[in-house]
This record gives structure tokens, sequence and C-alpha cells, in this order.
């Protein structure tokens, strides 16, 4: 058996469609990804053994800089995914017996699946990105505000949102292919039982009338790799440090010196992830300490917080590694509510990206290294499962046989 697996998005997004091309291959399936062409994407999979079919525009460049690109332009992007998904997929397709994709930007999945007589799974990594009464639709960057507050209203208006954006053009590449239009694009790329690849413990999912939800876990694999010797010796040398990184995220200076500020000022040593935005030490001083790519599962062990933007995979990173969180979240897809969960579950805090200031950081990191946030934190870190992305692969292979 072949299995074509599909996303587009950041590392948040391909790491845990690795995790399941690994498992997979494990269980005697062959595996190859569509992914952006982006350079560090495609060392990454040629480093997994992974066929990696580029699709779309690189994203590093859609993340440049501190702001969002305009509502223009992504409109422009997520126009242009649509046509080269169905211009690359059949021909990636050819010859897999399933096609597994992740996230709302596969439009174009569901129909050459359709086209090719193959089985199709649409995939999460948040509960808040399916359609439910009990939460609001994510942020979609580039789309209207709604003004509505009910979580009804509010999916009814997201899924006009995304008619409006994609109906015209998936329903013309559908008739060009000889397949009958759709009326609904989102519920259409979902079907009515996506997966949900995130933890049952950190990020649950409610059951909702309609929709039939096959939450496996969190998509993980174990990272072996040592730490670097400079940061080895960085850790040896005082007490636990807090760790401040924004991964993909571009992020203001100014949040990174206030959170530098803060952690100082409650008396703990500095680490500062550079991530996609490059950031660097606000100062020269011995107490911090800037790092690139790590084993953040090995290094979240050593640390006394972890201050992110909430992305899935480092939130759940951290709560299996048991530390105590500071979500500082941007308005983006499923950011804001993984500092909810992290707020709900009290093994930490959760902010308003754009407005921390040193005085809302501050009391954030007060709650994350108050011992009974940490105990919280350590006892929360047991029950993370790590089976998810086992768990996924058998299921789909065992629906194919």
């Amino acid at each position: 058996m072949r299995v074509l697996l599909s996303t587009y998005g950041t590392r948040g997004d391909i790491e845990p469609l690795v995790a399941l091309a690994e498992q997979l291959r494990a269980l005697g399936a062959g595996v190859r990804m569509c992914a952006p062409p982006d350079d560090e994407f495609g060392h990454r999979l040629a480093g997994a053994g992974i066929e990696l079919v580029p699709v779309g525009p690189p994203v590093r460049a859609l993340m440049r800089g501190t702001t969002p690109p305009s509502a223009a332009e992504l409109s422009r992007y997520r126009t242009e995914l649509v046509d080269a998904q169905f211009d690359v997929f059949p021909a990636a397709a050819d010859g897999c017996d399933a096609l597994v994709v992740a996230g709302l930007a596969q439009i174009g999945a569901r129909s050459v699946a359709e086209a090719a007589g193959i089985r199709y799974v649409y995939t999460s990594y948040a509960a808040v990105n399916l359609p439910s009464p009990h939460h609001a639709p994510p942020p979609r960057p580039g789309w209207p505000e709604p003004a509505a507050h009910d979580n009804r209203t509010l999916w009814e208006l997201d899924a006009r949102n995304v008619n409006a954006q994609f109906g015209e053009i998936l329903n013309a590449r559908r008739a060009a292919i000889g397949l009958s239009p759709v009326d609904d694009v989102r519920d259409h790329v979902h079907t009515g039982r996506p997966w949900l690849a995130a933890d049952p413990v950190l990020g649950p999912w409610r059951e909702t009338p309609g929709l039939d939800v096959v939450q496996t876990g969190a998509w993980t694999q174990v990272d072996e790799r040592p730490l670097p010797a400079e940061l080895v010796t960085f850790l040896d040398a005082g007490t636990p440090p807090v760790y401040v990184g924004f991964g993909s995220i571009g992020t203001s200076p100014d949040v990174v010196r206030a959170a530098v500020e803060a952690i100082r000022a409650q008396g703990h040593r500095v680490l500062v992830s550079r991530g996609w935005a490059d950031l660097a030490l606000v100062d020269d001083r011995d107490d911090c300490f800037a790092l690139g790519e790590v084993n953040h599962q090995r290094l979240f062990r050593e640390v006394a917080a972890v201050v992110h933007h909430g992305g899935a995979g480092t939130t759940v990173t951290a709560a299996g590694a048991g530390v105590p969180q500071v979500v500082v979240a941007l308005p983006v897809s499923d950011n804001p509510y993984w500092g909810s969960r992290v707020a709900d579950l009290e093994v930490g805090a959760a902010l308003d990206g754009p407005a921390a200031t040193f005085e809302s950081l501050s009391a954030a990191l007060e709650t994350a290294l108050a011992p009974e946030t940490r105990a919280r934190a350590t006892a929360l870190g047991a029950e993370i499962r790590t089976d998810g992305a086992s768990v996924a692969a058998g299921l789909l292979l065992d629906s194919l046989r």
C-alpha cells in the first residue's frame, strides 16, 4: 500500500505528518508527501527518507517580518494554491491507496481523491478548527472579523467566507475533471468524519451533532538528538532558565525584550530561540543564551517555564515535558485556543500577544513559576499520550485492507 500525505504551512504543520509517515512505513506502507518547497522542509523529509512533492510557494516568504501579508496577498496566495493542488496532486496520488491531508488549505485534495477513487482523510491538529457550538471559529487572517457572538452564527459566517474565497475556483476545477459542484466548501474539505490529531487531555473534542470526529492523539515522534555542547554548558552553569521562542511566527522585538526583562525580574536566566523571525539577544549579559534548532523534548525538561506563541506542537511538547507555559498568542489560527487550554488546565497563563507588556508578562510568569502550577504541569505531563501517530497509522491501514 502507498499513502500520499499533504499539508501546507510551517514546520508545526509538517512534523506531525512526518511522525505519521514513520509509523506508516514501519507497518510496511510506502509514503510520499506534498508540502511547501522551502529548503528546510526538503532537507527534513529527505533526512527522514520521505519523497517530497513540492506544492505552492515557499511558506517562509509568507511569514516574513512582524506583520502578516495583506488581505489581497492572502487571497491571491489561497487561489494560487488551489490551482497548484489540482495541477500537482493527480500525479502525486498516482499509485496511492489513500490521501491524508492536514489543514483547511487543502481545498483541492478531496476532489483529486474522488476522481482517483482513493480513500480521503481530513485531519485537524486542534479541535477549534472543526465546527462546533462549543467554540467559535479560529481567526482567519485576511478575512473580515464577524460581528456576531453566538458560536453557531459565527460558524455559519465562517462557511460563507470559505465559500466566497474558494467556491468558484473549486467548482470550476471540479467541473473540468467531470465532478459535480459542492455547495459547502468547508464541510466538503472536512468531511463528516474528520480526524483530530490532538491529545485528548490537552485538547479534547466535545461531541457535536453531525460530526463524527476520530481523535487519535497528537502525532509526535521521539526525538533522540543530544543538546548542543554550548547549550549544555549554559544549562549546567546555573538554575533552570526560562525558554522564550515564537517558532515561525514573527513577533515584535519589544515583546521579546519585555519577556526577557520580566524573566530576569523573577530571578531566572533566559533562553531565546531565534526561530524564523531570527530573534536576537537584547544585550550581552551572560544570563541569556540564544539558540537555533534543538531537541525541544529534551530541552523543555531542563527549563523552569516555556514562553511561546501557542503552536500545537510546542504546546504538546511542553505539556509532555511537564513544564509550565506562558502562551503569548497572536490572533492566528489555533494559537489563542492553545493559550486558553493552558490557562483552563492551570498549567500556566495566556496573554494576548500584540498587547503583551512587561507588566502582563510579569504577572503571567508569576503564575507559571508558582510551585502549585509546576505540580499541575508535572501531573499533566504524565497523562500526555505519545502513541497518536501509531494509532492513526493503524486505523488508516486497517481501513484499506
